[in-house]
């Protein structure tokens, strides 16, 4: 008997709907980059591409800032491009929490067809909105974060540094400042998924981590300090044991931890000795804003200029090649010239290495506004030009005695693998807010330079905010 043989099957292809496109702009901080990373990594989880432009996007989702009056306006201005480009906007961020005129919501009165708007870390939220105006594609072969961190998810910086994000709101009410106001009081992140995430991006390659929040050294305080677990060991919730942790994660991959937002708490004094040892970075970003106890009282900030003076002395004798960079305003609310004048003296004093200065913004909502001796906007402009000529004689003066001296360099751009040279930081150099080290040709031929690797540098010199060095 024959055998019969069946033809053989055609197995019919399916063509997969293209995955819908979502459009995305991240506008202000630090912070709000990360609240922008949890959304994109939602997305990509949820199997939605990210579009490069407005035109090309199903919808697009802009994550606002909404601090001061410039950004408040790039914002808006943003929006109304995204917009007009492509009809169906989302919002988010700072800006999405901020009242307008007549008490509703000031997005919705200047752009009231956006199809929704939520306030900052927002991710459920916005996510939903997305559900809403674009169905989510259900495919479990695309269910997976293509180019992340894994647990870490996906990061919008480049991939050799990235924020690590330890808390959201603050328990302070600055008299100049509406960040209580849209993200709330403090919420320290659990210990045990901070580190998570910090070794998963270490194990994706980034070199250098910058721990942020609004309130770096108040780590823990919501919580009372309680006893988290990482790797089944108990770890308090507090700055200095994240700290030590961080810099033992980091050990093992060369990488860098840098601190940023640190209030000058006593508290930060046990952190130095990390730094002298070279467990993490000998850098500390203190938002300062001012010097003159009155000008602090006025601020309602905590400490005053004098104990800041001590307290960044006695930093340098713990670790003297620390580096200090802050922030801070010229012509608040009653300022008088010689409460400017003791700010200028401060700079010299205190030898800030990298200093940054805002004139006073009337923000909407802050009750600095209602303080009595509101100045000139010429007059607050004129102070913050000269701070900035003071800073920056200090700067320079504190950069010059860097040459002559080998610094490792973290490559950020090396064209023609950095033949011609290209660019990097050293320690004393955060990303996008200090000067960068300018790499000239490395003197050998056989030496090549790559983004996201170290070079030791020598330095030959300076130019403006920055340093001028030869790689080898």
């Amino acid at each position: 008997m024959s055998e019969v043989i069946s033809p053989p099957q055609t197995i019919p292809v399916i063509a997969r709907k293209a995955a819908p496109k979502v459009g995305f702009v991240s506008l202000g901080c630090p912070k709000a980059l990360t609240d922008s990373e949890l959304i994109l990594t939602q997305l990509s989880a949820e199997g939605y591409e990210t579009s490069k432009t407005f035109e090309g996007a199903d919808l697009v989702i802009v994550n606002t800032c909404g601090f001061i009056d410039d950004a408040v306006r790039e914002s808006l201005d943003t929006i109304g491009e995204a917009l007009a480009a492509n009809g169906k906007v989302i919002v988010t961020g700072c800006l999405g929490a901020k009242a307008g005129d007549n008490g509703g919501n000031l997005v919705r009165q200047m752009h009231p067809s956006v199809l929704a708007v939520t306030g900052p870390h927002a991710t459920q939220e916005v996510m939903d909105a997305v559900h809403l105006n674009l169905p989510k594609p259900h495919d479990p072969f695309v269910d997976l974060v293509p180019n992340s961190f894994g647990v870490a998810g996906i990061k919008l910086t480049p991939r050799h540094y990235a924020y690590l994000k330890i808390s959201e709101g603050c328990n302070h009410r600055c008299t100049f400042c509406i960040i209580p106001s849209m993200r709330g009081d403090l919420v320290s992140r659990p210990i045990g998924d901070v580190l998570v995430e910090a070794r998963a991006l270490f194990e994706g390659g980034v070199k250098e981590l910058l721990v942020i929040s609004q309130d770096t050294s108040a780590y823990g305080v919501d919580v009372k300090y309680r006893t988290g677990f990482f790797d089944g060991k108990p770890v308090k919730t507090r700055m200095l044991e994240l700290v030590q942790l961080l810099g033992e994660i980091a050990a093992p991959y060369g990488a860098w931890v840098r601190l940023h937002y640190v209030y000058p708490y006593p508290s930060v004094d046990e952190v130095l000795p990390l730094m002298a040892t070279g467990q993490i970075l000998p850098y500390l970003d203190v938002p300062l804003q001012h010097s003159h106890p009155d000008v602090l009282k006025r601020m309602k900030r905590p400490a005053s200029g004098e104990k800041n003076l001590e307290r960044i002395s006695r930093w340098r004798e713990i670790c003297p090649q620390i580096v200090v960079r802050s922030t801070f305003i010229a012509g608040f609310p009653g300022e008088t010239e010689s409460e400017f004048e003791h700010l200028l003296d401060f700079i010299r004093e205190a030898k800030i290495d990298r200093a940054g200065c805002f004139a006073y913004s009337a923000v909407a909502g802050a009750t600095a506004n209602d303080i009595p001796g509101m100045l000139p906007i010429e007059l607050r402009e004129e102070r913050r030009a000269r701070f900035m000529a003071v800073a920056e004689a200090v700067s320079v003066q504190k950069l010059q005695q860097r040459i002559g001296a080998t610094m490792q360099v973290l490559v950020d751009h090396a064209p023609a693998l950095g033949r011609k040279g290209g660019t990097g930081r050293s320690y004393a150099d955060a990303p996008e807010i200090d000067g960068v080290v300018k790499l000239l040709p490395p003197e050998k031929i056989s030496k090549t330079l790559k983004v996201g690797e170290f070079t030791k540098a020598r330095i030959v010199g300076t130019q403006g905010h920055d340093l001028v060095a030869v790689p080898f």
